[in-house]
């Protein structure tokens, strides 16, 4: 007779509570470091970035709250670089890369990978962050605008060091920023990254020399089985059925379809699968994601149904299949264009994934939100300097039981915050003539949806400006009775210099703007709700 292994103690749950806390406090020091090392506005105002740990097989340990994109896809980038430097790894490295068909989400965000050596011969950990940088090359300022090809969004970077043995590569540097607007910044950016990673890597020695590294490891693991555990209860919770649901992205032009995302989702057991595989093909705009964000969207919708303060980290898909089908919009394959699969496609995920968990618990989930980041971007040069920009801007939150949606906030797979007036009219040659909550935009119910915002910018000189927004022609969707949210829009307001008549721009589109001519932007506001009750017998 084989013996029996002998059980596993339980680990402490004190002292998992409290490296949980050790870890995710040196994820929010890195990210501390890294808004405050920043060049651009986009980074060090607006916090478009994200820090995690992971440990030595690129398992993500903890990540800060940080943005929820890029919970699911930054450990894609840890094991692409893992894959492409194997053995090579050497103390005070930096990989970076972007390239959405490794590990990336689309070319601004910019990943860097460092190994933590404790001692030994391997790396015992690695550390990585993620930044939107305001430009990465390509035909258009900001690198947003709509394009045919991912070659013309930008630049693509493999997995690449970019500092070896704690030198940065000088000649790799230089290559990356003569591809790129406004170098300096890009430059500053960059450098802000590597010492994020380079606080993370000093913070893991000390817990290291305090508690060991063996002890570090453990921990870790052990946090990731916690996680698991957590999300095998919440699933077990849902109902044992199949579900389906279904929503639409706008493809650019008047009067052009609409792509479908179609889910279906099933709980049994403890386990989920997610099946995106009914999905469009690929389109020939930049709406494309690769599955890295569709894993992301997933992670982020099953984040939601933990309690606080659950550990987020590798145990959060241990217990989830997510099926995609390659060359589909949720799965993309080279050389699709992807800048706003990241930031449309992915809200529109999350609102498909929302509302077939709806389905299986309706009371627990809410109408949809804004479901478009409203993107901006301008570049050109004033009093002999350049510039670029990038910016999300905030929407209504959908209503759910609970109570009404909240107004004018950041919504779902973004976590950003606004530039404030007075940086952003320091920096850039643009005055800010309104920025308010859009009232009576949210949709109508018990619990009304929440409010967008609408915006107006006067440019001061010259610029090249791209909108990338979705629900411009049917606003968000509310639940049982209540009523959609308003759509967004955007205006061509031309000052004296341009003359002609406003215009309504398409919700992908590119623009030259002269100087006193006027942007009127306005975001959707969210679904109201309103369930309805089922009648006696």
């Amino acid at each position: 007779m084989t013996p029996r292994a002998p059980r596993r103690a339980a680990p402490d749950p004190v002292r998992l509570e409290v490296f949980h806390h050790l870890f995710a406090a040196t994820a929010e020091e890195m990210g501390a470091t890294l808004m405050r090392s920043a060049f651009s506005a986009n980074v060090k105002e607006r916090r478009d970035f994200s820090c995690a740990l992971f440990d030595a097989a690129g398992r993500v340990i903890s990540q800060a709250a940080h943005i929820p994109i890029h919970l699911g896809s930054v450990p894609l980038c840890v094991a692409a670089a893992m894959e492409s430097v194997g053995e090579g790894w050497e103390a005070g490295d930096a990989v970076v890369l972007n390239d959405p068909y490794r590990g990336g989400t689309h070319l601004p965000d910019v990943t860097l990978v460092s190994p933590v050596f404790l001692g030994g011969r391997r790396p015992a950990f690695f550390v990585a962050n993620r930044a939107h940088h305001a430009d990465i090359g390509g035909a258009h300022p900001g690198s947003m605008a709509a394009a045919e090809d991912v070659h013309a969004e930008g630049l693509r970077i493999p997995p690449v060091k970019l500092v070896r043995a704690g030198r940065v590569d000088r000649e790799l540097m230089d290559l990356l920023l003569a591809n790129m607007r406004v170098p300096r910044e890009r430059e500053g950016d960059l450098l802000a990254q590597w010492s994020a990673n380079r606080v993370g890597e000093r913070r893991l020695g000390e817990l290291a020399r305090e508690h060991d590294p063996g002890e570090l490891a453990r921990r870790g693991a052990e946090l990731m089985d916690w996680t698991e555990r957590l999300l095998a209860a919440a699933l077990r919770r849902l109902p044992d059925r199949e579900v389906t649901f279904e929503d639409h992205l706008e493809l650019p032009g008047p009067g052009s379809p609409r792509a479908a995302i179609r889910v279906r989702l099933r709980a049994r057991a403890g386990r989920a699968t997610v099946d995106l595989r009914e999905t469009a093909d690929q389109v020939a705009a930049g709406l494309n994601t690769p599955r890295a964000v569709a894993l992301s969207a997933v992670f982020y919708c099953l984040r939601l149904l933990l309690p606080p303060g659950t550990p987020t980290n590798d145990g959060l898909l241990r217990r989830v299949r997510v099926l995609t089908r390659p060359g589909s919009l949720v799965d993309a394959r080279y050389p699709a264009p992807v800048a706003a699969g990241n930031v449309e496609t992915s809200q529109r995920l999350v609102d498909v994934l929302l509302g077939a968990l709806g389905r299986l618990h309706p009371e627990d989930f809410p109408a949809a939100s804004a479901g478009t980041m409203s993107n901006l971007t301008f570049g050109g040069s004033y009093a002999g300097r350049e510039f670029t920009y990038y910016e999300t801007i905030a929407g209504g939150a959908g209503a759910s039981a609970r109570g009404p949606g909240a107004h004018a906030v950041q919504t779902h797979m973004t976590n950003t915050r606004n530039t404030p007036i007075e940086a952003f009219e320091h920096d850039f040659p643009v005055r800010v003539m309104e920025c308010s909550v859009r009232r009576g935009s949210g949709g109508g119910g018990r619990h009304p949806g929440g409010d967008g915002v609408r915006k107006r910018l006067r440019f001061l000189a010259p610029a090249r400006v791209a909108w990338i927004a979705d629900r411009q022609r049917t606003g968000p969707w509310g639940v049982g009775r209540g009523g959609a949210g308003a759509a967004g829009g955007a205006r061509l307001l031309p000052g004296d210099a341009s003359g002609g008549a406003e215009r309504r721009l398409d919700g992908k589109t590119a623009l030259c703007v002269e100087a006193g001519d006027e942007l009127l932007l306005e975001t959707p506001g969210g679904g109201g709700y309103e369930r309805t009750r089922p009648s006696a017998g």
